[in-house]
């Protein structure tokens, strides 16, 4: 998948997504503030450049400083302070581990972005049409109430949602600049019809405080998770000294 993703981010309609979706995330991370952030997949973005925290990594499965599924993230319990996650969850094979996981890693009231493509948009009936073959029309499209409620299921409070990509999904570069118009139009007439979907979202631990550990043991190459060695246990220990 990770080459159809390149591929079709290199067309027309993928570079309108980028510069759509560039400009969200640049608005959003320059003002969550923090020790370490972790961009998760859309490796050809840097959706991280506009983030003031000293710490931030990019993974994803065949790409990155990183290599990891969205499901089981090699970074310690509440260890990160902002996750971005482009358009992860149209493609992970349990979306509702991917969320439980980002909850997992991030600290109390850490932020989680998500981008997704919305089902009910043009985007959404393009899909449809084209019998979910190359991407990123073979992801399952979820709406955007759908992700609120998940995400307040697992205590986040949502702080900012957005609407992105009014323009006809054509792959045709000559249509798609005629059609630019739609940006103006549908941002005000029609607000929840955009391709994507844009969120940010807090989590919230109650009746928890935050204690925020020292900038020297936050570095981001102490929180990848090392594999441990296996204690024996009290019954092999005695099994030993017979």
């Amino acid at each position: 998948m990770f080459r159809d993703q390149q591929s079709w981010l290199a067309s027309p309609l993928g570079a309108y997504l980028q510069l759509k979706e560039q400009m969200l995330y640049d608005a959003a991370v320059a003002d969550i503030f923090g020790f370490n952030a972790v961009q998760l997949g859309m490796l050809q973005m840097d959706l991280l450049q506009s983030s003031r925290m000293p710490f931030s990594l990019r993974a994803d499965v065949a790409a990155g400083a990183v290599r990891c599924q969205s499901m089981q993230l090699p970074f310690q319990t509440s260890s990160i302070d902002l996750l971005l996650l482009p358009h992860m969850l149209e493609f992970s094979e349990d979306p509702h581990q991917t969320l439980r996981e980002a909850g997992r890693v991030l600290v109390s009231e850490g932020h989680i972005v998500i981008s997704g493509f919305n089902p009910f948009s043009a985007w959404g009936l393009k899909r449809s049409a084209s019998r979910r073959k190359g991407y990123p029309w073979q992801g399952t499209f979820f709406s955007l109430p759908r992700i609120r409620d998940w995400l307040e299921l697992l205590d986040f409070e949502i702080v900012e949602v957005k609407m992105a990509c009014y323009n006809l999904p054509l792959s045709n570069p000559t249509w798609l600049k005629r059609c630019q118009f739609m940006d103006r139009i549908g941002n005000r007439w029609c607000p929840m019809m955009g391709g994507v979907y844009f969120i940010v979202a807090r989590k919230r631990v109650l009746g928890m405080r935050v204690i925020r550990p020292g900038r020297q043991s936050n570095r981001l190459k102490s929180l990848v998770v090392a594999p441990t060695r296996t204690q024996p246990t009290q019954h092999n220990k005695q099994k030993g000294n017979q």
